[in-house]
């Protein structure tokens, strides 16, 4: 049974459902200031996770490249188009005011849906769940993902809760294949891929404190091409420096 994943999938729903429920009783100072807490600790996260790094240059490479590609394609675009019609759906039971322009409602649901969906705390917990059975990890993301739900929710409004649905999917689908992705790793292949996971949430800290932008839906690609390069790195190009 993947618990942690549920847990955190139940985190971000009826963190959702509250804050939509209870934004009109939280002043903008108050939101504000916990928006930008929650910044924080994002990027706290992220430093953490990137710390313990083993190959800085496959890392560096892989959020170049990774970057690149999501640019390229346009990913973030669909990921906007998505949470479009994301937005478009819960609009048809519930009517959410919209409390912020467009463009900055866009950029606020994008970023959260990074946050939710593919943290690297978030992949690496699945991966974890998945292979021995230990949920902590999502567990603990679970606590900061239904506070940080309740507050984005009070100005996004419902919609927040309806990301738990394709974070479920993707969490689970990661959770299934932990026994073929895992026993291919090497513990500095996860270091590597965690401080790829960091340097999103450190992006994604950024959006949130809305210091800089930056492009977090288009980077997700390297968290798909950190591992590779990693291996490739270690069993390839090291041995030859």
């Amino acid at each position: 049974m993947p618990i942690g994943i549920i847990i955190n999938a139940l985190a971000v729903l009826l963190g959702g459902i509250l804050g939509a429920l209870g934004g009109n009783l939280m002043s903008a100072e108050f939101k504000n200031g916990l928006n930008l807490t929650f910044g924080i600790c994002s990027m706290m996260m992220g430093i953490y996770a990137i710390a313990p790094m083993k190959n800085m240059a496959a890392v560096v490479f892989a959020i170049i490249i990774g970057t690149g590609i999501g640019l390229a394609i346009h990913l973030g675009d669909w990921i906007n188009k998505g949470a479009a019609q994301m937005q478009h759906f819960i609009s048809r039971f519930v009517n959410s005011p919209m409390t912020m322009d467009q463009a900055t409602f866009d950029a606020t649901l994008v970023t959260v849906i990074v946050l939710f969906c593919v943290s690297g705390t978030g992949i690496y917990g699945s991966l974890t769940e998945g292979m021995n059975g230990d949920a902590t990890i999502l567990i603990a993301k679970s606590i900061l993902d239904f506070f940080t739900a309740v507050i984005f929710a009070a100005n996004l409004g419902y919609v927040v809760s309806l990301i738990a649905v394709p974070q479920f999917i993707f969490l689970l689908l990661l959770f299934l294949g932990a026994h073929f992705i895992y026993p291919l790793t090497t513990p500095d292949m996860i270091l590597d891929f965690k401080a790829a996971g960091g340097a999103l949430m450190l992006a994604s800290g950024f959006r949130m404190v809305q210091i800089k932008m930056f492009p977090t839906a288009d980077m997700i690609p390297m968290m798909i091409l950190v591992m590779p390069i990693s291996w490739f790195w270690m069993q390839v190009i090291f041995p030859l420096l």
